[in-house]
């Protein structure tokens, strides 16, 4: 029987079997996993990078200073803000190459995407703050403010008296007291400048620092923005007149300097004892500023009411009432007193019980008396007969 007729085998090239091609197909071979999988985490990561992240509520959190990438992405992530480091810090670079994260401290919302937290980091958007300087403090004073605050940083330098801008500031945590102080100080500076240079002609003042003193005993006479541009007007006619200014926070700044409050009522012996800044004793302005005026003082000196007024006293609601001359400044006087003596009647007639406790003024000197400074002496220091005074809530020794 006749076998069938077997095909021979084919056999492969020698080309095929070549080391090159053998090695050029594993390459070929390897890359194409490579490119299929790394094409697979590309998706991965980009998707991870911008879908939402596991943050449930608002939160916020602080970013120390000298933190690196690494460090920021463990704190992100132990913080519950994103899932994955590997894939923060693979973003970051991918997005933002050679740009840095800034520490501070971050707000993020519920949510946030590692690519929003990358972008919100490399722009530096930290949470502000605000802190508030009331006029008139001394600037040893506004230092202690700026030192209660935790959110601050640094031991500043007490800067000069009369200096410094009271106002709303932003900052951001771990900013230094001292960086408050000069944007404080350069906010005074750039203002001051203005108004000098915009002030009313025949002010009877001869440079910008003696319009900022001025504007701190305005400060400290009255709080009633209404009331600013003719307190001041008081002192430019009493000053053109060649009148003592007679303004009881100059006595209390004589003796207590920068702490700013004197802690008793005013006392005849306080108004008769000269010191350089007793305006009783002095002719003329003080030898520096009693406290940090702010813009609305500033500016009312800078372009005070047009009167003749040479006199106020406190008109028992917190304001004051003017007079041109002695004698209407005595009748005034003379109300003031009725008032207060109805005022410490009525306070006498409540039960101990229903008394409410009020806050000494800011000055020291004795209640009722207006805000910020100008107060009424103890009945002990006043004189018996209203006489000559100023921005006084009680008539004062005579010039």
């Amino acid at each position: 029987m006749e076998q069938p007729e077997q095909k021979p085998k084919k056999r492969r090239s020698r080309g095929a079997n070549h080391p090159a091609v053998v090695v050029g197909s594993a390459v070929f071979t390897l890359l194409l996993f490579l490119t299929v999988g790394g094409g697979l985490v590309g998706w991965y990561g980009q998707r991870a990078y911008n879908e939402a992240g596991p943050l449930a509520t608002e939160k916020n959190v602080v970013v120390p200073r000298g933190s690196g990438l690494r460090d920021i992405a463990d704190l992100l992530e132990r913080e519950g803000i994103i899932r994955n480091w590997m894939v923060f810090i693979a973003g970051h670079q991918f997005t933002h190459r050679g740009e840095s994260l800034h520490a501070g401290e971050y707000a993020f919302k519920p949510g946030v995407t590692m690519a929003d937290v990358v972008d919100t980091m490399v722009a530096g958007h930290v949470v502000q703050h605000q802190i508030t300087v009331p006029e008139g403090l001394t600037s040893q004073q506004v230092v202690d403010r700026l030192n209660d605050n935790p959110l601050l940083t640094g031991t500043p330098r007490v800067p000069l008296e009369g200096t410094l801008l009271p106002e709303t500031y932003a900052i951001v945590r771990g900013m230094t007291r001292q960086e408050v102080l000069k944007r404080m100080s350069a906010d005074q500076q750039k203002l001051v400048a203005d108004l000098w240079a915009k002030r009313a002609p025949d002010l009877p003042l001869k440079s910008p620092e003696e319009l900022i003193i001025l504007a701190s005993i305005v400060e400290k006479e009255t709080s009633k923005a209404d009331e600013r541009p003719r307190v001041a007007a008081v002192f430019i006619n009493r000053l053109t007149k060649k009148m003592k200014l007679q303004s009881d926070p100059t006595i209390i700044y004589g003796i207590v300097g920068g702490k700013g409050t004197l802690g008793r009522p005013i006392s005849r012996t306080d108004i008769s004892t000269p010191t350089p800044y007793n305006t009783y004793a002095i002719d003329g302005l003080p030898p520096g500023p009693i406290g940090n005026p702010g813009k609305a003082s500033l500016v009312a000196v800078a372009n005070p009411a047009k009167t003749k007024d040479l006199y106020f006293v406190a008109d028992g609601t917190g304001g004051h009432v003017f007079a041109e001359t002695l004698e209407q400044h005595n009748r005034n006087v003379a109300r003031w007193r009725e008032i207060e003596a109805e005022m410490k009647a009525k306070a006498a007639a409540q039960p101990p019980a229903a008394a409410t406790p009020t806050a000494a003024p800011s000055s020291g000197t004795s209640a009722p008396a207006p805000a910020n400074g100008a107060g009424t002496p103890a009945p002990e220091a006043a004189p018996a007969t209203p006489q000559r005074g100023t921005g006084t809530s009680a008539p004062k020794p005579a010039n």
